[in-house]
């Protein structure tokens, strides 16, 4: 068990690494709270992940396996996956490099500073009619 979590560990590192996220439990944290749904997780507990003493739940796999950008399967178990666009499923293909940028950084806000973002898009929508 040791082995495969130490496994788990290089994968998640390399994963985050070829996919532009520093591999750090901080990093990691900040993007994986303002995905995940359920209780925040620590700074603790990313860091057990990344050095290999915990092995991460399933719900919890496949949000980093959707910050890392690869299948969850492949991150848990190894091989190839690598996803090319992490959210190509639901963008619009009309948009722009940076638009796709900026809807990326705004899911990475906090739910908080979403909201924030939100009343800010109303506020202009109403005061251009």
């Amino acid at each position: 068990m040791e082995e495969e979590k130490a496994a788990f560990a290089r994968r998640l590192r390399a994963a985050l690494q070829d996919a532009g996220v520093e591999a750090s439990a901080a990093v990691v944290e900040k993007r994986f709270n303002s995905r995940y749904s359920g209780t925040p997780v620590t700074v603790q507990a990313i860091s057990g992940w990344l050095t290999g003493r915990y092995m991460p739940k399933l719900d919890k796999l496949r949000v980093l396996a959707e910050i890392a950008r690869v299948d969850p399967q492949v991150l848990q178990f190894g091989g190839g996956g690598r996803i090319a666009e992490g959210r190509a499923d639901w963008l619009p293909a009309t948009l722009s490099a940076r638009d796709k940028r900026v809807i990326d950084a705004y899911l990475n806000l906090t739910p908080k500073r979403r909201e924030l973002v939100g009343e800010l898009v109303t506020s202009l929508l109403d005061s251009g009619r």
